[in-house]
This record gives structure tokens, C-alpha cells and sequence, in this order.
């Protein structure tokens, strides 16, 4: 599976597919996809983890279902940039799952992203802590994967609209 910066990965998958944004937690795997436009993400299912080959499985039905050509995995950095265990525990994951079947993957610093949906839940939806916990997970992997295409989107120009340009 080639691990590939973020930058790179449009290059690497076929035009017109949508990509998968992970959200690796200790119980579940938050999973959220992109449109085959890759403009937008959106919330999409909440995997619990039993063991690995099961939630790999559902993982892969996921990408089967939906043509998808690229997983985009949260990696929880510490505050100061630097890999901890959390870390480390979503780049084994990654290796495991190319042991199973390759796929492209690259990685997204989603350092607050559960505190900032966790605050965007009850500041502007007033969703109390039983409504949040189901959906939390899968929030926050659509605040990852849509990171990572906004962060793809700004360091690519975009084409002339329709009637622009020479």
C-alpha cells in the first residue's frame, strides 16, 4: 500500500472517485466519505471494533460499496508535532490493512478535531452527551476528510469555468 504524502494522492487515484476519511478510536472507526468530486465529505458509518480482520472487512465492503480509491486516516499528533503511541497505533493500523489488500493511503493531522465537532454538537445542533456519542465518531471523520481535500483543494488551481480562459 503505498503510504503517500497528501499532495500526492490525486495523482495516484482514477478521476471521479470518492475517498474514505478515518477516524481511528480506541472502541470505534468513524468513517466518513467524499463525493466522487472530492469537494465535499460527509458522515457516513460507525464501525465497532471487535478484531482487526472483522473491522477490516467492514472497512473494505465500505470501499467496495462506494468505488472508493483512497483512505485519508486521522493521525492524532501531539500538541507539539510529535508521534505518540495514538499515533503509531494509526500507522499500524494502515500496514495492517495493506497485509489484507492494498490501498492508497495518506494521513491527516487531526489534532482537536473531536473537540471541535464535539463543541460544534452542542453549541450549534444542542445535542445532549447520549445524542453525541453516536455520532461523534463519524463527525469527526468527515472533519478530517474534508481537511484534507480543502488542504489538496488550495494547492490546486482550479479550471477555468465554462467560456473562461483561451
Amino acid at each position: 500500500m503505498p503510504v503517500l504524502d497528501l499532495t500526492a494522492l490525486p495523482a495516484a487515484c482514477p478521476p471521479g472517485t470518492a475517498w474514505l476519511g478515518l477516524d481511528l478510536g480506541e472502541k470505534t472507526i468513524g468513517v466518513a466519505a467524499s463525493d466522487t468530486s472530492r469537494m465535499i465529505a460527509s458522515p457516513v458509518a460507525l464501525i465497532r471494533k471487535t478484531k482487526f480482520t472483522d473491522d477490516a472487512a467492514a472497512l473494505f465492503r465500505l470501499m467496495d460499496e462506494r468505488k472508493i480509491s483512497a483512505l485519508i486516516v486521522g493521525l492524532p499528533l501531539n500538541m507539539d508535532g510529535s508521534e505518540g503511541p495514538r499515533a503509531q497505533s494509526c500507522r499500524a493500523f494502515a500496514r495492517n490493512l495493506d497485509r489484507i489488500r492494498p490501498v492508497n493511503v495518506a494521513f491527516q493531522d487531526e489534532r482537536l478535531s473531536t473537540s471541535a465537532v464535539e463543541r460544534f454538537l452542542i453549541e450549534e445542533l444542542d445535542l445532549n452527551r447520549k445524542r453525541r456519542a453516536g455520532v461523534i465518531d463519524r463527525t469527526a471523520a468527515a472533519w478530517i476528510l474534508q481537511g484534507a481535500l480543502d488542504r489538496i483543494r488550495s494547492q490546486t488551481p482550479l479550471p477555468p469555468l465554462h467560456g473562461e480562459g483561451g
